[in-house]
C-alpha cells in the first residue's frame, strides 16, 4: 500500500495546488464529521447511509453541501466546513 503525502486541492482555482497533507485522526472519537453534498445524483443517498452508520457508532456528523455539481462551493461554504467540522467526507456518485 502506498502512503500519499500530499494531496491536490480540488478548490476551484486557475492552477491546482499542492499542499501537505495532515495526518489522518486516530480515532473519530469526539470529533465532528462533516458530510459534504456536492449536489451529484444521489451523493445524498450515500450520505444518509454514512450518516445513520456513523450515528449508531456515536459518532458526530454535520452535513454541508452546494446545490449543484457545476457550480464550485462558495467562500462561505468552504469557510462554515472548515469551522464546524473537524474532518470531511465528500459525498460523490456515479
Amino acid at each position: 500500500m502506498t502512503t500519499m503525502n500530499w494531496l491536490r486541492d480540488p478548490t476551484a482555482e486557475t492552477e491546482a495546488v499542492m499542499r501537505a497533507r495532515r495526518a489522518p485522526p486516530q480515532s473519530l472519537d469526539g470529533l465532528t464529521v462533516g458530510l459534504f453534498d456536492i449536489g451529484k445524483t444521489r451523493s445524498d443517498e450515500f450520505l444518509n447511509r454514512i450518516e445513520q452508520r456513523m450515528t449508531e457508532r456515536g459518532i458526530k456528523t454535520k452535513r454541508f453541501g452546494k446545490p449543484t455539481n457545476a457550480k464550485v462551493a462558495s467562500r462561505e461554504i468552504v469557510d462554515q466546513v472548515a469551522n464546524e467540522a473537524d474532518v470531511v467526507l465528500i459525498g460523490l456518485s456515479d
